[in-house]
């Protein structure tokens, strides 16, 4: 795997979790739910499946994937900055650190390190081809 991917497990980890969060939502709001008014005679139907236990179910189900997923990012999150300080040039951990853990554009680098954005796009790379060369088993 390359550096770049490898580094961006965190970010695509953390957009995950995000939208498991907003579906688990949802789905909270919709098993709360008192359903519509009814008026007029009441006529008998065959059940949708639809019920209140399954949608707590669900619910459930989805609450404990977002706690795995979570426990997993800490973990992921916790390795990879421990392996971006582990190289020997600052400007790469930085670099690296803001671009992979803080998930910011190298534009957004550039200004808040004071150098012009080819520079840090060049910085990037080097950084990358580094964080390679000191960690050639990617996984």
């Amino acid at each position: 795997m390359k550096a770049k991917d490898y580094l961006k497990q965190i970010e695509r980890l953390d957009k995950c979790i995000e939208q498991k969060q907003i579906e688990c939502d949802e789905l909270r709001l919709r098993a709360g739910g008192t359903g519509g008014i009814q008026y007029g005679d009441r006529v008998q139907t065959s059940p949708n499946g639809d019920t209140l236990e399954k949608k707590v179910v669900k619910y459930v189900q989805i609450e404990q994937e977002i706690n795995e997923m979570i426990d997993k990012f800490v973990d992921m999150k916790h390795e990879i900055i421990n392996q971006i300080q582990g190289l020997s040039d600052v400007k790469h951990i930085d670099v690296l650190f803001k671009k992979y853990v803080q998930y910011k554009s190298l534009e957004q680098i550039a200004v808040e390190m004071n150098y012009s954005y080819p520079y840090v796009r060049e910085l990037h790379g080097y950084a990358l081809a580094d964080f390679e060369r000191t960690y050639k088993n990617l996984h």
